[in-house]
């Protein structure tokens, strides 16, 4: 059976710094503490215009998206305001909606956040997606918020940008973080009532209900593939409850992905970078551990691990068995990405192209065999699943 008819695809860029010292692999931590002083303003320039380059190709190539992330403190990204980056893309591309995941409103004033990305929607034409983030328990040792509060944080802050976006302004808010006589928003989105959102988490029941008491997307990034799973069937149960109905493509599901001639060049391709991601980027030692971050239900289900074992840990074969992982030929990767798309009921698949220190070539030409091959691939599946039928799909 072929994947869903309207699937959309779109290429995801972490844009670390990733030309570091090799006794940071001895660090407990990249994030939060990591110096400064290892940046160099010279190579950053470079790797900014190299990776917004990539993704620029990537909307040449086909893809029907370009999604860009936010962190601090942390040589894994190099994207503390993606909204930057968003703004940098749109005149450069045309077609491609740009999806900022994103800002976790409860560090930021939720009223200055609807502002930008109605901005960002109004500059693009109405090609703006937002993913809303609580933010990695590391992002709470930058910012002065009380993660215990967080949550309640988020979900008013998020209260306050529907209230700002919608007709009639200006508006009131009176609420416990936040207080607006004049909640008026200018310029107002271009989507109307405002951009397509999404909440994103690692499978956190709070943030499932928070989605599904609007409606909007989910995605858990980072997941275990069951975990995820499990994760967007309880947004359509519990969205149900609130009169919603979750459509295909607010489940997107991520893939990361790298492409060579045959399945052992691709695989040994990929593995050098995945450790570098694994189990040096990724790795946030003690800074993890924030109080209140999680529930005591959740802290006590998850035994006490905050972020999922694959963050500062490098099991290259389990993690491939566990997670939406694939390094292979076209055929193994379009394979691999219809029967994972196929299991997700999702129309929205999001390949990150890009792993720790990968360089620029490896990644060109896994976006080259995903826009020429592996995508038109699965688009004439799904056409002829949505078209042709059952006797189409058998022969």
């Amino acid at each position: 059976m072929g994947i869903l008819s309207g699937t959309e695809f779109y290429a995801w860029h972490f844009m670390p710094f990733s030309n570091l010292p090799e006794d940071v692999k001895d660090r407990d931590s990249l994030w939060v503490d990591l110096p400064n002083d290892l940046f160099d303003p010279e190579v950053g320039h470079k790797l900014y215009t190299r990776y917004i380059s990539e993704l620029v190709l990537a909307e040449k190539l086909g893809f029907d998206g370009l999604c860009v992330n936010e962190h601090h403190g942390t040589a894994y990204s190099m994207m503390p305001v993606p909204s930057i980056i968003a703004a940098a893309l749109i005149p450069q591309t045309s077609r491609a909606k740009i999806c900022v995941m994103g800002t976790p409103p409860a560090i930021e004033y939720p009223h200055r956040l609807a502002e930008t990305y109605a901005m960002l929607d109004v500059m693009s034409g109405g090609r703006l997606e937002i993913a809303v983030p609580l933010g990695t328990p590391m992002e709470y040792w930058l910012n002065p918020i009380n993660p215990v509060t967080a949550r309640e944080r988020q979900a008013e802050a998020v209260e306050v940008m529907l209230k700002a976006w919608s007709p009639g302004s200006p508006h009131r808010h009176t609420g416990r973080f936040y207080n607006y006589r004049y909640l008026n928003v200018w310029p107002r989105p271009f989507q109307k009532p405002h951009p397509k959102i999404y909440f994103v988490g690692s499978g956190s029941p709070e943030t499932i209900e928070l989605a599904a008491k609007y409606g909007f997307g989910y995605s858990s990034t980072f997941s275990p593939i069951a975990t995820q799973l499990a994760a967007q069937q309880r947004l359509r149960e519990l969205a149900a409850e609130y009169g919603h109905e979750i459509r295909p493509d607010q489940t997107p599901m991520t893939v990361q992905v790298h492409i060579a001639e045959t399945d052992e060049q691709a695989v040994a391709e990929m593995e050098p970078h995945a450790r570098l991601f694994f189990d040096v980027l990724l790795r946030a030692g003690r800074f993890t551990d924030v109080p209140g971050y999680l529930t005591l239900a959740q802290f006590r289900k998850r035994n006490g691990q905050v972020l999922p074992a694959s963050h500062g840990k490098f099991d290259w074969e389990g993690v491939r068995k566990t997670h939406r992982i694939i390094a292979g030929s076209p055929m193994t990767v379009a394979h691999a990405v219809e029967k994972w798309a196929e299991d997700a009921r999702t129309t929205r698949v999001i390949f990150q192209v890009h792993l720790g220190d990968m360089p620029h070539w490896k990644v060109v030409r896994t976006l080259t065999y995903l826009g020429e091959e592996v995508i038109p691939y699965l688009r004439s599946r799904a056409q002829v699943s949505a078209d042709d039928g059952p006797a189409a799909l058998a022969s």
